[in-house]
């Protein structure tokens, strides 16, 4: 993991490297803030209670360690193909290019998923136009925009990001206030939603693993900052700093907006669908409902945007590492990958239209399988650290970025995760998922394995 010899090899991969250190930090904030607190953090308390915080706080704790580790690859090694680079040098081409298409799969579909949203979170609001038409022109708006190079692309995602971020800080001092009774026209509701008649934990530990499996999944996105590295100015002060910000940028937003929302708003009720949204009504804030629409379809957006932009950057590696097509490696005038950008959105077109003609019918499917993909890459991430770390350390290479206390803390972020796993493949709602998952993910690795021995063949 030689810092000089890494920066060589992201030279020759031919992509721009014009992204500054705050659209690096921005995109990785705005990648993980999306739906899944705008909408899913009600989901998580009706689950648990008011003792979803003791979850969040249990996810929370296994994405900082995640970030840790992956930042201290990303820094030595800035690479587009990110974990799947660390993955294939840890344990073996299989390896790298299983959890790359795995990963890639994921962003592909969840595309597709976030431009219907958006458009039906619009259409609600401005039925001006069909859904329809509104998920194909987000699908057609942001190809364009991965392909105005890297500097405009983080340029527009800094500033997508920066209104997600003025929304949840309006949202949290507006909260402390109305908890603290300085607003005159809305009664403080005080603790009793918190330590109620129902107590803290009304579902008890199952509910509290219930919330968990719920949280974690909204954490998703926030490796995407390792992916960035490789188009970054100084990847090992840019990573350093944006691994450090992201991190507890993203505990304090998702913690506070969820104290707010389980102090303010009963955790059986059933306006907990739109959590913002409820919160703003007790306060008694004209124009609620509209406001966290508008404000949640600009988060699918912008989440729409980071995962095409990733998606298109980890299939790039994948053919350069010689896992997927060569063509997928050509370069633009702006030095974007082109081919890999249109490959990547290509599926989610075709995805979007057809669940846009069976409604309900596609993308449920195709998310079943891919639902549980943060889970298995932040499992690689972590074994991946611990053999490329030890691996530096025997051969005494000086790492930009060092994760304090390890192996302790790897070892840590790795039974958290097990833990995790164990909760789901025992709970109804997500056993099914993660059984998905893995006849994917066996299914992937066999076909890499077997092209990798037709290359050889041919060869």
């Amino acid at each position: 993991m030689q810092s000089s010899i890494d920066e060589a090899g992201t030279a020759r991969q031919g992509l721009g490297q014009s992204m500054t250190s705050r659209q690096l930090t921005m995109m990785g904030l705005g990648s993980a803030i999306g739906a899944g607190l705008f909408l899913g953090s009600g989901a998580g308390i009706q689950a648990a209670g008011p003792a979803v915080l003791i979850s969040y706080l249990l996810a929370g704790t296994l994405v900082i360690i995640v970030m840790w580790a992956l930042g201290e690859m990303a820094a030595a090694h800035p690479s587009s193909g990110a974990f799947s680079t660390y993955a294939e040098k840890a344990m073996g081409r299989t390896a790298g290019a299983t959890i790359g298409w795995l990963w890639w799969l994921q962003l592909v579909t969840v595309i597709a998923a976030e431009a219907v949203g958006a458009a039906a979170l619009l259409a609600s609001v401005w039925p001006v136009l069909p859904s329809w038409l509104l998920a194909l022109a987000f699908m057609v708006v942001f190809t364009a925009i991965n392909l105005m190079g890297v500097k405009n692309y983080g340029e527009f995602e800094f500033w997508f990001a920066i209104i997600k971020v003025v929304a949840i800080v309006a949202f949290l001092a507006l909260g402390a206030a109305l908890i603290f009774g300085w607003l005159p026209h809305a009664p403080s509701p005080g603790l009793s939603n918190l330590f109620g008649s129902d107590g803290f934990a009304p579902a008890g530990l199952a509910g509290i693993a219930a919330g968990l499996l719920v949280v974690i999944f909204a954490f998703g996105g926030t490796e995407i900052v390792a992916v960035a590295a490789a188009e970054t100015k100084d990847p090992q002060h840019s990573v350093s700093r944006a691994i450090k910000t992201v991190v507890w940028r993203i505990l304090v937003f998702y913690f506070g907006s969820v104290l707010v929302i389980a102090t303010v708003v009963p955790w059986d009720s059933e306006a907990l669908a739109s959590p913002f949204a409820a919160v703003l009504s007790v306060a008694a804030i004209p124009g609620a409902d509209v406001a966290i629409t508008i404000i949640a379809a600009f988060a699918l957006l912008s989440a729409l945007n980071a995962n095409l932009y990733g998606a298109s950057r980890m299939i790039f590696s994948l053919s350069q590492r010689g896992e997927a097509p060569a063509l997928l490696q050509r370069i633009g005038l702006h030095r974007v990958p082109i081919a890999a950008v249109l490959s990547s959105v290509a599926f989610g077109f075709v995805a979007t239209v057809m669940e846009l003609l069976f409604p309900e019918k596609v993308l449920p499917v195709l998310l079943s399988f891919v639902g549980s993909t943060c889970l298995v890459v932040w499992g690689m991430v972590l074994t991946s650290q611990l053999i490329l770390r030890r691996r530096a350390d025997r051969e005494g290479q000086d790492l930009p970025m060092r994760m304090r206390g390890f192996p302790a803390i790897t070892y840590l972020g790795l039974g958290l995760l097990a833990a995790i796993l164990a909760v789901g493949f025992f709970s109804p709602g997500t056993s099914a998922q993660l059984v998905s998952t893995a006849v994917l993910i066996t299914g992937i690795a066999i076909l890499n394995k077997l092209f990798a021995h037709r290359r050889s063949a041919i060869r």
